[in-house]
């Protein structure tokens, strides 16, 4: 009897079950709905732009600014996801709250970013290359406000001491998802450096 059974595990072929916490597979399925509208989008630039009665300008330099602001925020909010992991408190508060300080340094950026291409007459009723910088640069600020969002409550989680090295959940997730949309922004600048 026993040796019929070893047989039949024998024969059977090992099964791997990989497991995600709910929470973060419906955040990666949400990264994957931004990721295919932002890619509709650039493509949809590019297809627009072959088709001429496209206003050629340059980025104002205000874009830049906000790309390194956002980068450093990224390392910001690293230091902070290493310090949960650490149960450092201090250092966890004090890298959340420079992260938060710098998103809204990035929407006051991008304020700044749509009134110099106003003054470079680029609207967003009018050419095309300008509607779609303006909804690209737009869409990805209001998901960065649900980021925004996201790295506040953490905050407030943490000053609660809810965020710590045996709760970590929420904490990965918050990373996960500013990183992305930090690499979003990157990718969106660099692509509407090369195509504008």
């Amino acid at each position: 009897m026993e040796t019929s059974i070893n047989k039949e595990q024998q024969l059977q072929p090992s099964i791997k079950i990989l497991s995600m916490h709910p929470l973060k597979f419906a955040l990666w399925l949400f990264i994957v709905t931004v990721v295919m509208i932002f890619a509709a989008l650039t493509s949809a630039y590019i297809v627009r732009q072959s088709e001429g009665n496209w206003l050629i300008f340059d980025l104002p330099a205000v874009f830049l600014y906000n790309t390194i602001i956002l980068v450093a925020s990224s390392i910001t909010m690293h230091l902070a996801y290493i310090s949960a992991k650490r149960d450092n408190f201090k250092n966890l508060k004090l890298f959340m709250i420079l992260t938060a300080g710098l998103s809204i340094a990035f929407f006051v950026g991008q304020y700044e970013a749509w009134g110099a291409l106003v003054d470079r007459d680029v609207y967003f009723v009018g050419n095309p290359s300008g509607s779609f910088l303006y909804v690209i640069s737009g869409l990805h600020a209001f998901h960065l406000i649900s980021g925004l969002i996201f790295i506040l409550i953490m905050l407030f989680s943490a000053f609660k001491y809810k965020v710590h090295s045996k709760n970590m959940v929420k904490m990965e997730m918050c990373t996960t998802y500013w990183h992305f949309l930090d690499g979003l922004w990157v990718y969106l600048y660099i692509f509407l450096l090369l195509n504008h």
